[in-house]
C-alpha cells in the first residue's frame, strides 16, 4: 500500500523491529519505515488490545507509540531512523520512564 516516491536521497540504514531486521531510507521516521514494510502494527490498546498503526504522522494522535532504543512511549512519527537502531512494537500500557 506505501510505497516511497523515487527521490536523491543519499542511502539506507538497518533497524530492527521485534527482532526483524529492516533495510530503510536515511532520513524517514520511524512510523513510515514500519508502513512502508507492511507491518501488521505499532502497538495494541490497553483496554481492548486492539492493534494500531500511525494515522497523523505529525505527533497529534499516539497512535505510532513505540519503544525505541530501550525507551518506551516514543512517538515514532516523530523519530528518524539511525544505523542499528532497535525498535519494540507496545503491547498493552507501558510504564512511564523515571
Amino acid at each position: 500500500m506505501f510505497k516511497p516516491l523515487p527521490d536523491s536521497r543519499s542511502g539506507c540504514v538497518t533497524l530492527t523491529i521485534d527482532g526483524q531486521s529492516l533495510s530503510v531510507f536515511e532520513g524517514q521516521s520511524v512510523a513510515a519505515a514500519v508502513l512502508a514494510a507492511g507491518l501488521a502494527s505499532c502497538r495494541t490498546t490497553v483496554v481492548s488490545g486492539s492493534p494500531r498503526l500511525p494515522y497523523c504522522m505529525m505527533g497529534l494522535c499516539f497512535d505510532c507509540l513505540m519503544e525505541i532504543d530501550g525507551v518506551p512511549n516514543c512517538q515514532a512519527c516523530l523519530v528518524e531512523v539511525r544505523e542499528g537502531m532497535v525498535v519494540r512494537r507496545q503491547q498493552g500500557r507501558r510504564g512511564l520512564q523515571p
